[in-house]
């Protein structure tokens, strides 16, 4: 699967109606209704949109007939193999009908082209971790993390050291255990995060 890197827009004229299609990165589905509202633009003919994030997804045709635009969205997204993203089409209608199928068509090819224009990278699935690093290893360990590619989500400090929430690639899990577990003589290690 694959995310996208920075927001991207492609723009097409298809028999005198214009579409714009735009990509998003959707880090939570909860932010949908918020980036839907803020890509959507006013006074158009539609603004059809489609979103994954992880095993939810919803697309909306926008008053557009039923499978005609949201659906074709969603098919691109999952054709190009991509995950927690948003992407809005939006039409300015231009007198000419497209039917049915040349309605699927627009949307479809146009979410297509917005994605595979995109700056874009591979998805890696990563773990919640959380450990206590004392500051004589901090920079150290940090320095370990980005090499990792691990996120530093937040660190609290205290007398001793940082309380570090990570999110670290699965493949990189026993490494950076050992090295925290070697640098403080095994008296910190990470430990993983169990929600509520």
């Amino acid at each position: 699967m694959r995310i996208i890197k920075t927001p991207h827009s492609y723009q097409e004229e298809i028999r005198k109606s214009r579409f714009l299609a735009q990509a998003v990165y959707l880090s939570r589905a909860e932010q949908a209704p918020e980036l839907i509202a803020q890509l959507s633009t006013a006074n158009v003919s539609h603004n059809c949109w489609a979103w994954r994030c992880g095993d939810q997804y919803r697309f909306n045709d926008d008053g557009e007939p039923s499978g005609t635009a949201g659906r074709p969205i969603l098919a691109a997204i999952e054709n190009q193999q991509f995950d927690q993203v948003l992407v809005v089409v939006t039409r300015w209608y231009g007198g000419i009908q497209l039917g049915t199928g040349g309605l699927a068509r627009a949307y479809g090819g146009c979410a297509t082209q917005v994605l595979q224009t995109a700056a874009s990278e591979r998805l890696v699935q990563r773990i919640a971790l959380t450990g206590h690093c004392p500051y004589t290893y901090l920079d150290v360990f940090k320095v370990r993390l980005a090499n990792a590619g691990a996120v530093l989500n937040s660190e609290t400090f205290d007398a001793e050291g940082a309380l570090l929430q990570i999110a670290v690639p699965v493949a990189q899990v026993a490494a950076l255990q050992d090295i925290l577990s070697q640098a403080t003589r095994g008296a910190s290690v990470l430990h993983e995060v169990t929600l509520p």
